[in-house]
């Protein structure tokens, strides 16, 4: 029996099935992606938001999204498959410590009851590793590294930072840690820009599609640099509220666009479980001309 129901799917061209059987199950339907059209990964991101579109309630043990869904099922289900299709998942390092210390970005890890057609839809359909490269962008290499992550038995983890953070790191003892790679990009403008990052990913990682998880403040950076190809979207029946003193992030910070250049997206499938929705989004060209 499915975990939700699809409403709205415009994306069946494909004669084959791309999930297995209980997955499919599972999701109601199929989840197919083109390959990517230029050097770089295909760049999917995932979050959930409120009907007012806050992502997280910046509060202490309330900053993660399972506040924010209310620890949905169907939306942690969602998540650990968007996971065990990627080849990567990366996320920023405000977002990292949003989450438990014994957070771990692997399928399972959201949906337990899971793990096994995830690991079976990995290993036997896509011919990949068991858990996908976590990636973690830090420009201060600020990190705890007494994380679970950065321990989990056969979970390998990319850190990209800045010379400055690189050396931060290292100072810390996270060289010695045997599963974490630690990189440094060009970040001569003060930022670690997109394009070199998915570069790198590509290049050295063999990357070819990467799931972005947020921040709000990174995922815009990426939009802005027209790095973002596909957004899923949980939409929690909730309604938080903003102050000007604390303002709560929306799915976009720190980059506004002019509605010339705003990034549009084509709805690619809806589903729904009691009163929450799943939204799929593939980006387009421009703005979609009226008829």
């Amino acid at each position: 029996m499915g975990l939700v129901r699809t409403l709205i799917d415009h994306d069946q061209e494909y004669a084959e099935p791309a999930l297995p059987q209980g997955l499919r199950e599972l999701y109601d339907g199929d989840l197919h992606f083109p390959k990517p059209a230029a050097q770089r990964p295909f760049v999917i991101g995932n979050f959930v938001s409120t009907l007012d579109g806050v992502v997280s309630y910046k509060l202490k043990d309330h900053a993660g999204g399972s506040t924010i869904s209310g620890s949905d099922p169907a939306d942690r289900f969602i998540m650990g498959l968007l996971r065990a299709t990627a080849d990567a998942v990366m996320v920023g390092a405000r977002t990292f410590h949003d989450v438990s210390p014994k957070g771990l970005w692997i399928p399972e890890y959201t949906y337990p009851d899971a793990k096994h057609l995830y690991s079976q839809y990995r290993v036997n359909v896509l011919h990949k590793p068991e858990y996908p490269l976590v990636v973690i962008v830090s420009g201060s290499g600020r990190l705890e590294l007494g994380r679970a992550i950065f321990r989990a038995p056969g979970v390998h983890t990319v850190v990209i930072t800045t010379s400055a953070g690189r050396d931060k790191l290292a100072r810390a003892g996270a060289t010695k840690l045997g599963c974490v790679q630690i990189h440094a990009v060009d970040a001569s403008d003060g930022s670690i820009a997109p394009l070199a990052i998915l570069r790198l990913l590509y290049s050295q990682f063999r990357v070819r599609m990467l799931l972005h998880e947020g921040g709000p403040t990174l995922f815009g950076q990426f939009l802005a640099a027209e790095a973002v190809d596909e957004l899923f979207m949980t939409l929690s029946p909730q309604i938080a509220g903003r102050n000007a003193d604390a303002p709560r992030p929306a799915v976009v910070q720190g980059v506004e666009f002019m509605p010339n250049c705003a990034p549009w997206f084509r709805l690619l499938s809806v589903r729904q479980k009691a009163e929450h929705l799943y939204l799929r989004y593939r980006r387009t060209g421009g703005r979609p001309l009226v008829p």
